[in-house]
């Protein structure tokens, strides 16, 4: 029955919210997110001491501009998607420099035989980058966590990530669905950025700080030879999109001889290029998810 009531409650709001001009619905969530920012005390805590730990050198005010920069960027992010769940965003109007990100995405993995991996983070609005990719011929085996309620994900959440030819699998399935897809030279979406654990897990650096990585990646690419390519979808200040699409990484670790050694320098290589992109472009990350494991 709480299944039931939820998977209501959460369709009801989308079209509610939905029917409002867009205007009034990023305002709306913007002001949902400052009631989450004042009154949700355990996310904005944690937001306040990852960015402390990832900027020491910043001082209050500017940790706590950061911050509410950050909660903007969520309530943005939710307005987009909730709009896309409507059929209601230009996805065309949203892309600034489209062909010419697109023209280095087929440079890049023309000759992709092993298949690619397509590494990014919860970063800007992730969930329009990964809808942009298929909607203009690549379509992507995306990897994501299964949510708490399986009505919204079967009904909801499953919908939405296939709507233009992807494939939602989750991590339990993960690494078959990887596998399978590399082998007949598909693409497979990555988030990357957020805590990991078990035997997929090593520590190795981010924002100079411990941080327990996916080694996934890492072991892809020693065993099958894929195509790393690393992509992000910074947001302008006009409220638009320009994709940003790194070069491949093909570094391999070769000056060490010790696989696990190996594998630590390779991740390290994913996790700084994500720091690069994330002090680019602070205000635009999850700051929200406990990545150094600080409560």
């Amino acid at each position: 029955m709480r299944e039931k009531l939820e998977y209501f409650i959460v369709k009801l709001f989308i079209w509610l919210v939905g029917l409002l001009p867009n205007s009034a619905l990023y305002k709306t969530m913007k002001f949902i997110a400052k009631l989450f920012f004042k009154y949700e005390k355990r996310r904005s805590v944690l937001t306040f001491k990852n960015l402390k730990a990832a900027f020491p050198d910043k001082n209050e005010e500017e940790i706590y501009r950061l911050a509410i920069g950050a909660y903007d960027n969520i309530a943005i992010t939710m307005a987009e998607i909730i709009l896309m769940l409507n059929d209601k965003l230009d996805f065309d109007a949203m892309i600034n420099g489209k062909e010419e990100f697109l023209e280095k995405l087929k440079e890049y993995t023309k000759d992709a035989k092993n298949g690619v991996i397509i590494i990014t983070a919860h970063f800007s609005n992730w969930e329009l980058a990964a809808q942009f990719l298929p909607r203009n011929g690549y379509p992507m085996v995306a990897v994501g966590r299964k949510g708490n309620n399986k009505l919204i994900e079967k009904q909801l959440t499953t919908p939405f990530r296939e709507r233009y030819g992807n494939k939602n699998v989750y991590k339990e399935q993960a690494i078959l669905n990887i596998i399978k897809a590399l082998k007949e030279s598909k693409n497979v979406g990555l988030l990357i950025d957020q805590k990991a654990g078990g035997k997929s897990s090593i520590k190795v650096k981010f924002f100079g700080l411990d941080a327990d990585t996916t080694n996934s990646i890492a072991v892809l690419k020693l065993k099958y030879n894929p195509l790393i390519i690393p992509i992000f979808a910074p947001r302008d200040k006009d409220g638009k999109y320009t994709p940003l699409i790194i070069e491949p990484i093909e570094y391999i670790a070769e000056e060490e001889s010790d696989k696990n050694k190996k594998i630590e320098k390779m991740t390290q290589r994913y996790n700084d290029i994500f720091e690069e992109v994330i002090r680019t472009y602070p205000e635009q990350w999850f700051w929200m998810h406990n990545r150094w494991r600080l409560s």
